[in-house]
């Protein structure tokens, strides 16, 4: 996999060190101030893992010295039986037959972690292993998960909330099928190259209204980055350099097919959401929001103040 520079960070970090001094000022002298809640919004493959580590441990260091806790939503997936039951029930819905797209996400657990961490109290910090099942996936222990704010002298004060939809907006029905349409019509005329087109209407309107339960969480962020693409097919490639780097590490892996066809399950999302994501999920001229556009290199060609 070509080596992802971190050319982000220049951007990044000044940005966060000014919401934080203004979230700073708006709980001043309060006995308990909330953690700032950072949203990271990142195309698979694009550098967010990267960004992240790099985030932690700068800000874990003099002058800042922020206890920080990362959530991510790659760990709130259902349990494997949940995720089962969920795909069984719906059989005809192919978006929904292996975890990623809302609705195989528990949210009831995130807003009780969310919850958790806005007043202060000790948290257990969910994770999920990806490798369990075949690949499918599976909740591990709660017993094994990591605890935060246990020690009061490092009570959290900064939580990353990252993945590949947080941030997304639901369209509703109309917004749904109005996207949906032109994508039909575009596909008739032989200049679509996107996986929208080719869902059911009823399957998309399915995934819509369970993202409008994510607002729960969204709508608690204090500010958010958006790692974008020039071009989202981008992430085909991505997704593929990832698993290569996984199959010599590990030794298996998917096939590049199976990759083309793990990517096409998400893609739909892709072409629903980003355009709000793009315009601003707090809402023009906030200040609370970050664009870094990345091109096919992973290289930052653009930073939008949103």
């Amino acid at each position: 996999m070509p080596e992802i520079l971190d050319d982000k960070s220049e951007h990044f970090i000044p940005f966060i060190l000014e919401r934080l001094e203004a979230h700073s000022k708006k709980h001043a002298g309060e006995a308990n101030p909330p953690p700032f809640f950072l949203g990271l919004n990142g195309v698979q493959g694009a550098g967010k893992t990267t960004l992240v580590t790099t985030l932690r441990h700068t800000l874990s260091l003099p002058p800042h010295s922020l206890p920080t806790a990362i959530v991510s939503i790659d760990d709130l997936y259902l349990p494997h039986t949940q995720l089962k039951q969920l795909a069984a029930s719906h059989p005809s819905n192919p978006l929904i037959q292996h975890r990623g797209e809302p609705s195989t996400h528990d949210i009831p657990l995130a807003t009780s972690v969310f919850s958790s961490l806005h007043v202060g109290l000790p948290t257990k910090i969910p994770q999920f292993d990806k490798s369990k099942f075949n690949g499918r996936g599976d909740r591990v222990d709660e017993s094994t998960w990591e605890t935060v704010n246990v020690d009061l002298q490092k009570k959290i004060r900064l939580v990353v909330f990252e993945g590949w939809c947080v941030g997304f907006r639901a369209l509703g029905e109309e917004g749904v099928r109005k996207k949906w349409e032109e994508t039909k019509t575009q596909l008739a005329s032989g200049s679509y190259h996107g996986r929208l087109a080719h869902n059911r209407l009823e399957d998309l309107l399915f995934i819509d209204k369970a993202l409008a339960q994510y607002d729960v969480l969204t709508n608690q962020l204090d500010a958010l980055v958006h790692i974008d693409a020039e071009d989202t097919q981008f992430v085909y490639q991505w997704r593929l350099d990832q698993e290569i780097t996984l199959r010599i590490a590990k030794g298996s892996g998917m096939t590049d097919e199976q990759v083309f066809d793990f990517v096409n399950g998400y893609y739909p999302a892709y072409e629903l959401y980003t355009e709000v994501l793009r315009a601003g999920v707090f809402g023009a001229g906030s200040g609370r929001q970050l664009r870094l556009v990345v091109g096919r290199d992973r290289k930052v060609t653009e930073v939008i103040r949103l």
